[in-house]
């Protein structure tokens, strides 16, 4: 057996962390556009004047939150110049608040000294909005409060209430703004016609990142996160276009250039090359296909199996109907009632969607009728990978 011991190599690597979500840098690059919006809706505030409401929009991963930060740091900064001017600004991550009610909470407990917290049950929603407002009105000055991942808020009542706070005469003493943050392009569009004039009367949205702009990221990066020439030619240029290709997000970029380091590092090469790349690319897909399928529904993952052992008998592509077959077989195995022929069109339509399988649509004309085949589109391994609490449940049976 081997005998393993821990020290430090420093081959690869110079500072790590800065290839990590929370990492800041100095400067944001390839969001200029975007930043220019941005910060003219924040300019209100310098300027001594209530803050606009502005909401941030567009898909994971386009530097929303990043920007964010990235501004109001310089805003707390050079605020601090200005003569009268109080600044205070207080971020929520609304992921896991799914209320109005509890995210109230939490910028309430937000605002006050932890000995003094209130609990998220117990009280009537008018006595926790009274709170916010107290607590709003107690600290003064110009308060920014930001409500990221907004899109997870179900109700509309908290996201009416802030923003119309001082002219409805809830708060006097502070000038309130609203920052939100959404992943979710239609957010906008659901809700109600009063929030919506009120949260959104400043928009920014954030596109995609194209290659380019990820190249731009990733040098950033890379002068700080690696030693001095271990990236070969083509390493940068390659995470940027398969970003580009996947989805223009920078996280996902970023993730890939990171993992390519530490598959270097794993194999004590001196460099980081295309082929590294390659193997990261590999193994990051396969992590989230593996989670995809994890969270998938029971029936969903049967139609699934049912599927992958088509496809290693070397049967698939395969149409709808060749599925029912060893999926109800399955479902007989793990004592589940079979879904309708539509509920599995559903699932499958679903699985195209995530990537997992690939569908094709025949048409025979107006004799053989159109039909969809299909197949994985991704490694048998990888699905299995995904499949496998259900698929050890099977073997244990």
């Amino acid at each position: 057996m081997p005998t393993f011991s821990f020290k430090p190599t420093g081959s690869i690597f110079k500072e790590r962390e800065a290839l990590l979500e929370e990492w800041t840098p100095d400067e944001l690059v390839g969001r200029d556009e975007e930043l220019t919006q941005y910060h003219a809706a924040l300019q209100p505030v310098i300027e001594g004047e209530t803050p606009s409401n502005v909401f941030i929009y567009g898909k994971s991963g386009v530097g929303k939150t990043a920007a964010t930060r990235f501004l109001l740091e310089r805003l707390e900064r050079d605020a601090t110049n200005i003569d009268g001017l109080n600044l205070h600004t207080i971020e929520i991550n609304c992921d896991g608040l799914n209320t109005s009610y509890q995210t109230a909470v939490a910028i309430v407990n937000k605002l006050r000294d932890p000995a003094n917290q209130i609990s998220n049950t117990g009280y009537p929603q008018a006595s926790v909005y009274q709170f916010l407002f107290d607590e709003l009105d107690q600290l003064g000055g110009t308060v920014l409060i930001v409500l990221d991942e907004v899109d997870h808020i179900k109700d509309d009542s908290l996201l009416y209430k802030l923003p119309r706070a001082r002219s409805n005469g809830d708060i006097t003493n502070a000038k309130l703004g609203v920052i939100g943050i959404s992943n979710d392009l239609n957010f906008r569009k659901q809700l109600n016609s009063k929030v919506r004039s009120s949260l959104c009367e400043k928009e920014v949205s954030f596109s995609a990142y194209d290659a380019t702009e990820l190249c731009e990221v990733l040098r950033q990066r890379e002068a700080v996160a690696f030693q001095q020439n271990v990236l070969e030619d083509g390493v940068i240029d390659l995470c940027a276009a398969f970003g580009a290709k996947d989805s223009g997000d920078a996280r996902q970029a970023l993730d890939l250039l990171l993992e390519s380091g530490d598959i270097a590092r794993e194999t004590n090469a001196d460099h980081v090359i295309e082929s590294h790349v390659r193997q990261a690319r590999e193994r990051l897909q396969t992590d989230q296909i593996v989670k995809g399928i994890d969270n998938y529904s029971q029936h969903g993952q049967l139609v699934l199996w049912a599927l992958t052992i088509l496809e290693e008998q070397g049967d698939s592509p395969v149409r709808t109907r060749e599925i029912r077959q060893p999926y109800e077989t399955l479902c007989e195995h793990e004592g589940s009632e079979p879904i309708s022929d539509r509920a599995i069109r559903e699932y499958l339509a679903e699985l195209e969607t995530l990537g997992i399988i690939s569908s094709t649509q025949i048409n025979r004309g107006k004799g053989g009728g159109k039909y969809k085949k299909h197949e994985l589109d991704q490694p048998v391994s990888s699905v299995k990978s995904g499949l496998k609490e259900l698929l050890e449940l099977d073997a244990d049976a």
